[in-house]
Parts: structure tokens; C-alpha cells; sequence
């Protein structure tokens, strides 16, 4: 998965107002990191992306 696809995905469950913040607020247990800290820090998107679905309860439609 591309990051521009995992910043698309992530503004669609958050929302584009809260998602900036939030990726950079919300530390993930999965991952003991945010998201932003994750990119940063190499792990791959889907992994990322993995994480957030476990944290904030994804639709099985957008895995």
C-alpha cells in the first residue's frame, strides 16, 4: 500500500478534519506508536493501516 493511499483511507474513517491531528496524537497499541511516528520509523503502510483498523474498529469492507 502507497502512503497516499493510506492517507486517503485514514481521511475517510477519521474524517479530514481530525486526521492530522490525530495521526500525530493517537499512539496505537499495536504499533506503541502513532502514525506519523510509524512512517517515520519505516513500518510498512499496511501494517500501519492494520493497526488502525484493530484501534478504532474498521468496517471489514474497508481492510
Amino acid at each position: 500500500m502507497r502512503l497516499s493511499d493510506l492517507s486517503e483511507r485514514l481521511e475517510h474513517v477519521i474524517g479530514p478534519d481530525h486526521c492530522t491531528s490525530w495521526r500525530k496524537d493517537i499512539v496505537l497499541p499495536g504499533l506503541g506508536d502513532t502514525v506519523d511516528g510509524a512512517v517515520a520509523a519505516g513500518v510498512q503502510t499496511a501494517d500501519i493501516w492494520r493497526a488502525v483498523c484493530d484501534f478504532v474498529e474498521v468496517p471489514g469492507t474497508l481492510l
